[in-house]
């Protein structure tokens, strides 16, 4: 492996414990307009993907598109829980603490709910002026698009990037910048990051 210049960290399941409030959210949602989900598929299916990417996925196969307010109602009902039950990931301040790299943030989600979760967690400031999220690119996870973007933002080389990641869509997609991938599982089976370069299941085994 090239001497790494620059981590880039995944936000969701990563930094902040959202993956099993925003999946359960997800799942409702999506049985509530038709297409029954239970966690495990929202986990299974849509972990680490966009929310268009969701709607790639679900209306063929529901055989008609999902309501226009489909992000809206979402985001409305993840962000009430959020700010009631969201933690950091358990072992990621300590982590950050050891690290001696530069490094960033590069999210599917959009840039308010970014901030809103590492703020609501007190991590917002480790990473000000350094958040990528899938708006800035036209595609997002499991294409490279973000990771190459974070990367010439950053001014370093795919090559000397580390990802951090915690979905299948997002080892792919570092994977396919050109990055060595450090996959953790937590929510996700380890079986599902098998693509990754090294897999985690403790912050605690986050070394460079």
């Amino acid at each position: 492996m090239t001497e790494p210049a620059l981590v880039i960290f995944d936000n969701d399941g990563v930094l902040v414990d959202s993956e099993p409030i925003a999946n359960q959210v997800l799942a409702d949602l999506l049985t509530g307009y038709g297409w029954p989900t239970t966690f495990e598929d929202s986990v299974h299916r849509y972990l680490g993907g966009t929310l268009q990417h969701v709607r790639d996925l679900v209306e063929p196969q529901l055989g008609r598109p999902l309501p226009a307010e489909f992000e809206d109602h979402y985001h409305e009902r993840l962000f009430a829980r959020l700010g009631a039950e969201l933690t950091a990931v358990p072992g990621i301040r300590e982590a950050l603490d050891a690290l001696t790299l530069p490094s960033c943030v590069a999210s599917s989600g959009a840039h308010p709910r970014i901030e809103r979760t590492l703020r609501t967690v007190g991590l917002y400031d480790r990473f000000a002026g350094n958040i990528y999220s899938a708006d800035d690119v036209r595609r997002g996870k499991p294409f490279p698009d973000l990771f190459l973007h974070a990367a010439r933002e950053q001014g370093v080389s795919p090559e000397r990037c580390v990802v951090v990641e915690d979905s299948p869509y997002g080892v792919e997609a570092g994977k396919a910048a050109g990055m060595t991938v450090i996959g953790y599982a937590g929510v996700t089976p380890p079986d599902r990051l098998a693509a990754a370069d090294k897999i985690i299941t403790s912050m605690a085994d986050l070394v460079f």
